[in-house]
């Protein structure tokens, strides 16, 4: 059953190179592959990967393209870490969400999740602890 396997998050962008220049140096991510004469590249990210590939759709998902599941005690370092590359982060109305300096923080702080868009304008998700 496909529960065995790991996903891979699948990212479209319509400048390769400037979405490199986000995913590798503000991201921090690891290229493991290269098809096409860079025209898709493949990240290492935990357990998982995260595919980039060229599409004239690119930003056009209205919803999270990608989410990266953080333990509680390191969420704080890595939006810090993002926000001192440059990440502005965005909040949106949803009900039972608290926004505190634009990251959601559960009911009982237990959970905390930020987002914010890559070049081509894609949603990336950061969740820490329990959001439920």
């Amino acid at each position: 059953m496909l529960a065995d396997y790991t996903p891979v998050a699948n990212v479209a962008t319509s400048h390769i190179a400037k979405a490199r220049a986000f995913y590798e140096g503000v991201l921090g991510l690891k290229v493991t592959a290269e098809v096409g004469e860079g025209a898709v590249v493949v990240y290492s990210a935990g357990s998982g990967s995260l595919l980039l590939y060229v599409s004239q759709f690119a930003g056009t998902n209205k919803a999270t393209s990608v989410g990266f599941q953080l333990p509680l005690e390191a969420f704080d370092g890595e939006v810090a870490n993002l926000r001192a590359a440059g990440v502005s982060f965005v909040t949106f109305d949803a009900p039972g969400l608290t926004w505190n300096d634009d990251v959601a923080v559960s009911a009982g702080g237990s959970g905390k999740a930020a987002w914010f868009k890559d070049p081509d304008g894609n949603t990336i998700g950061l969740t820490g602890g329990e959001m439920g």
